[in-house]
């Protein structure tokens, strides 16, 4: 069985001509924003070389170990022996490659969205390294593994800096990719909690979800008046206030703005320190 491959494009946004004369930006000019972005890329990608192996290791078939001791019915041949070493790592490759599994007895069931993870991040990893070889007029990269590619593309991250769409372009693809590998692992999303009381029923139970940009109401109860709003026929719905919202959701809750916006702020050292 094979599955779609659902990665995305990571070539960086090109500049459409407007016809007015634009100024190339300046190497040796830095400024707040983009070393805070910069330092925010190299996280997600420290991030995603750590749970990308476990990602592996999830992926790799799981079979009897040949030690283990079989049943075997009496006046019955020798029970089969388990596949070699050789052959698991064979098997391992093919999963990656073509998302093909081995036949025979196997303990555990095929795990397609771990095959699907695997294949998206290392086209992710692919198209990202070859996307910043290309902004910054370098030679194609040569082939390489996925964590000596991310290492690559950490290496550029100064030279990266001059031009701000490249470096919030590999800032995005990088945290991706990396809430992708945490999905696939189990991890569950982030989730803080912020002051101040919900405006609709009273009571404290305001939460930031910073991957999804946007503070919810967690209460089963709450039920909100706006008519487009589906907290008041879907009971598993909660009621959310995007970011155009948080300044009178701040006022009306009494609550923070400031607390609340650095609550909702996806950054990789709060995923990281999870």
């Amino acid at each position: 069985m094979t599955t779609s491959n659902t990665s995305t494009s990571t070539t960086p946004p090109t500049p459409q001509p407007s016809g007015r004369r634009t100024t190339a930006p300046d190497p040796g000019r830095g400024n707040g924003r983009s070393d805070s972005t910069a330092a925010d890329a190299l996280l997600w990608i420290e991030l995603l070389l750590r749970q990308f192996p476990e990602l592996l290791v999830e992926l790799a078939p799981s079979y009897r170990s040949p030690s283990a001791l079989r049943a075997t019915p009496a006046g019955s041949g020798p029970a089969p022996a388990g596949p070699t070493r050789a052959e698991r790592e064979e098997a391992l490759r093919a999963e990656q490659a073509h998302g093909l599994t081995p036949s025979g007895s196997r303990t555990s069931p095929v795990r397609l969205h771990i095959s699907d993870a695997v294949r998206d991040i290392t086209d992710g990893v692919i198209e990202l390294d070859e996307a910043v070889h290309d902004r910054l007029r370098m030679p194609r990269p040569r082939r390489e593994q996925v964590s000596g590619r991310l290492l690559r593309v950490a290496g550029l991250l100064d030279r990266a800096a001059a031009d701000d769409v490249l470096l919030e372009h590999i800032r995005d693809e990088a945290r991706r990719m990396a809430r992708r590998c945490t999905r696939a692992l189990g991890g569950a999303e982030p989730v803080v909690r912020v002051g101040g009381r919900c405006p609709w029923c009273d009571s404290v139970s305001l939460r930031a979800f910073p991957a999804r940009r946007a503070v919810l109401c967690v209460n089963p109860a709450c039920r909100c008046t706006d008519p487009a709003c589906d907290c008041r026929t879907d009971p598993a719905h909660r009621h959310a206030w995007s970011e155009g919202a948080w300044a009178r959701l701040a006022a009306e809750s009494g609550g923070d703005l400031a607390e609340l916006t650095g609550a909702t702020a996806d950054t990789a050292r709060r995923e990281g320190g999870r």
